[in-house]
């Protein structure tokens, strides 16, 4: 059976850490802007840490598993 090619488009969207965690970044920070506070638009530039919900779905699209 062939290797289980990476998708290209989660592969550019999530980032593994060395512990093994998925990480994401967060939404809502393109557009509108003007409305939304300094301290929400800062929120926005950390990454954060997958959903459990999520994990395996993204997990195989990575080649993880």
């Amino acid at each position: 059976m062939p290797k289980m090619k990476t998708h290209r488009g989660t592969a550019k969207r999530f980032r593994l850490t060395g512990t093994g965690k998925i990480m994401r970044s967060k939404a809502f920070k393109s557009h509108i802007l003007e409305k939304k506070s300094q301290k929400r638009k800062r929120s926005y530039r950390h990454e954060t840490e997958l959903a459990a919900s999520d994990y395996k779905k993204v997990a195989r699209n990575l080649g993880l598993r």
